[in-house]
């Protein structure tokens, strides 16, 4: 059997992978890389919407102000079946594309205003979930001003006493 140095002994008992990525990457890349995904860890913790229960969401919808914004990002045949008073269409498949139109085709395509990026938008869909996803895609586009209605449209209809249909 022939005799290994210290170095292949050590260098044996490491798998392929191991030795890839120790052969590219030095100390300094190693950092950086680590220092990038805990940056990247922060910036999600930061996209958690602020969450709107009924009791907060129902005066909104009583006393509309052109300042804020109720958008239900669910798609046109589930919207058929009611929607929270004051509210526009403005589904999730489209929304991050949308946010990316100039004010005069947004206009056009969805028939109200482009939201300002400091104004109050409340995202709300069928359970919540969507509207989660939509507070995301809207920070990502720059818009802070982003709320989540965490009952959305199911909530709604149980606290206004009507039936889903």
């Amino acid at each position: 059997m022939p005799r290994l140095s210290v170095a292949s002994r050590l260098a044996a008992q490491r798998s392929p992978l191991q030795l890839r990525s120790q052969s590219t990457q030095t100390p300094t890349d190693k950092d950086k890389a680590k220092e990038a995904f805990n940056h990247n860890d922060d910036l999600q913790r930061d996209w958690d919407a602020r969450l709107l229960t009924y009791e907060q969401m129902k005066p909104k919808t009583r006393s509309p102000t052109p300042d804020a914004y109720i958008i239900d990002v669910r798609e046109p045949d589930e919207v058929i079946q009611g929607s929270i008073p004051s509210a526009v269409n403005l589904p999730l498949s489209v929304l991050g594309n949308s946010l990316h139109l100039p004010a005069a085709a947004f206009q056009e395509k969805h028939g109200f205003t482009k939201p300002k990026r400091d104004q109050e938008i409340i995202f709300y869909c069928r359970s919540g979930k969507r509207s989660a996803s939509a507070c995301d895609i809207a920070k990502r586009n720059g818009y802070t001003n982003l709320y989540n209605y965490e009952g959305s449209w199911l909530d709604w209809i149980e606290k206004e006493g009507k039936k889903a249909t």
